[in-house]
Order: structure tokens, then C-alpha cells, then sequence
């Protein structure tokens, strides 16, 4: 075809409206997007409520123990070992069936909340769907165009091994199942502190790698200078902890706790309280026990008044001495 002949055709052709509920708002695409965001935001948080809460009514009683003792069994000895890649792979076929990681651990998610799974169980579980979801981009590079399948299975492949390479890395020895530790302190602390999972998201999935890949931007000299002695804190931060939990005696006296710097840099309750009187959240108080009735001693009493230990019913029929 020639050019000419190309333009007559774009001349000819009809030029359609789109059909959405904001054809006719003259709103802008970026602020049509947003509100679409905002509202498919809501609806995920609303279905996984609901989820939460319909789990919650549901395994209950008989049903939640039989469920409990089937994922949370091991096997006999001396197969024990075996339970935990059972359980992956049991993670990866379910995330096949699904097609999708995230529908999976969002899935088990409340189960682990309820009680129903534990978090040792729910972590092999997990590592598994990283395997599983691998197969979605394998069978998207089978369906490549020949000239490409090549390049496309390379990427699959570099997927596939890469979550191969970090379920080897932690989880065949139990000491390296780091994971399972910080899930649980990090699962304390949010009980206490309800925006400490917001702050947690913000921090670790938008400043952190936003920092790192504008300091990365200056050049490899300036992702040094800035790196370096950030990574030495950080490990003598860890060794010092370490070192308080296990062996204090080895450290001097003034570094056995942190109580020599500030408190909002060793404790988060500065940081609730500027939250707590800034928005609605607060921190879950600890347990308390209730508080006992006042104790009434005899001495104490008037001659006239009955002790409340010694006073009987008025139809009670004891014999006075």
C-alpha cells in the first residue's frame, strides 16, 4: 500500500467514542486514573475484610482442629525433614491452579491470623508459591514467536532459579530461617502498634529503594561513600544486639543496653504518641490483670459491724458459742 493510499484510509475512518462511566465528566486521564486506583484500593481492602471476618465465622470449633492438625502434622520419624518441602510443593501446585502467588498467600494469610496455620508451616507454604508462580512466565515464553523463544526462556529460567537459589539459601539449615523470626517480631510489634505495618510498607517498599536508586544515579563512587558506612552501622547495630541478648557480660556497662541515647532512638512510644495525637490509631495496651476488691481486715471494722468473711445468711442456722 502506498502512502498516499495509507492516507486516504485514515481519512475514511470513523473515529469512535469510548464507553466509560467518565466519557462525559471532562476529567483528565491522570485524574480518572487515580480515582480508578483509589476505588480498586477500597474494594481489595473491603473483599479481604470480608474475608478475614467469613473465615472467622466458619472454621470454628471440630472443623478448625481437624483443619489444624492436618497442615500442622509432620511426618513420622525419620521423615520429618520431608514435611516442609512436602508443604512447598503443595504451595507451588496451588499457585499453578491459580495461576498467581498473590491470591495464594493472600488466601492463607487470614488462616494464619484464625490460628488454623502456623507460621512454620505457612512458610515452606509461601516459598512454595514463589516456585509456582515461576510457571506462568515459563508458559508465557513457550508461547514466544520462534525467533524469540530463545531470549524469553533465558528470562524464565533466570526467574525460576533466582527463587530456587533463595529457598536454598533460607531454609535447608534451621538456623538460617531467618524469615520466620522477623515475622514474628515484626508481628509483635504491629500488635502494639497499629501504624507501625504502614510505616513498615512505606519505609522498606517506597523511601528505601527510592534512596538507594537516587543515590545509585550519582554514580558507583557516591553508592559507596553513602553504602559503607551505613552497612557498618547496621552490623555493629545487629552485633550489639546480639551480644546484649546473649552474652552482655562481654560488652561494657554502658553499651549492655541502649538506655544511653535518646529514647526515640531506641524505643518507639515517642513516635506513637505524635501518631496517636495526630490520627486516630493507638497503641494496644499490655495486658492487665483486674484489679482485686479492697481487702476488709477484722480490726479494722467497728464493734458493731459483722466482718463480711464471718457474716452468715439471715436462713442459715449455726450455733453460736
Amino acid at each position: 500500500m502506498s502512502r498516499v493510499e495509507a492516507i486516504g484510509s485514515l481519512a475514511n475512518t470513523t473515529m469512535e467514542k469510548c464507553n466509560h462511566i467518565f466519557v462525559d465528566t471532562g476529567l483528565p486521564d491522570l485524574a480518572v486514573g487515580l480515582i480508578l486506583l483509589a476505588g480498586s484500593l477500597v474494594v481489595l481492602c473491603t473483599c479481604l475484610i470480608l474475608l478475614v471476618k467469613m473465615l472467622n465465622s466458619l472454621l470454628k470449633g471440630q472443623v478448625a482442629n481437624v483443619i489444624q492438625k492436618v497442615i500442622n502434622t509432620d511426618f513420622p520419624a525419620p521423615f520429618t525433614w520431608v514435611t516442609g518441602y512436602f508443604a512447598m510443593v503443595v504451595g507451588a501446585s496451588m499457585t499453578f491452579v491459580v495461576q498467581s502467588s498473590s491470591v495464594f498467600t493472600s488466601a492463607i494469610t487470614p488462616l494464619i491470623g484464625l490460628g488454623v496455620i502456623s507460621i512454620e508451616r505457612a512458610y515452606p507454604l509461601t516459598l512454595g508459591s514463589n516456585i509456582g508462580t515461576t510457571t506462568t512466565a515459563i508458559l508465557a515464553a513457550l508461547a514466544s514467536p520462534r525467533e524469540k523463544l530463545s531470549s524469553s526462556f533465558q528470562i524464565a529460567l533466570c526467574h525460576f532459579f533466582f527463587n530456587i537459589s533463595g529457598i536454598l539459601l533460607w531454609y535447608p539449615l534451621p538456623c538460617t530461617r531467618l524469615p520466620i523470626r522477623m515475622a514474628k517480631a515484626l508481628g509483635k510489634r504491629t500488635a502494639k502498634y497499629r501504624w507501625f505495618a504502614v510505616l513498615y510498607l512505606l519505609v522498606c517498599f517506597l523511601l528505601l529503594p527510592s534512596l538507594v536508586f537516587g543515590i545509585s544515579m550519582a554514580g558507583w563512587q557516591a553508592m559507596v561513600g553513602v553504602g559503607t558506612p551505613f552497612g557498618a552501622l547496621l552490623a555493629f547495630v545487629v552485633l550489639v544486639n546480639v551480644l546484649q541478648s546473649r552474652s552482655p557480660g562481654h560488652l561494657p556497662k554502658w553499651l549492655q543496653t541502649w538506655d544511653f541515647l535518646p529514647r526515640w532512638m531506641h524505643s518507639l512510644q515517642p513516635l506513637d504518641g505524635l501518631i496517636t495525637r495526630a490520627t486516630l490509631c493507638y497503641a494496644r495496651p499490655e495486658p492487665r490483670s483486674p484489679q482485686l476488691p479492697p481487702r476488709v481486715f477484722l480490726e479494722e471494722l467497728p464493734p458493731a459491724t459483722p466482718s463480711p468473711r464471718l457474716a452468715l445468711p439471715a436462713h442459715h442456722n449455726a450455733t453460736r458459742l
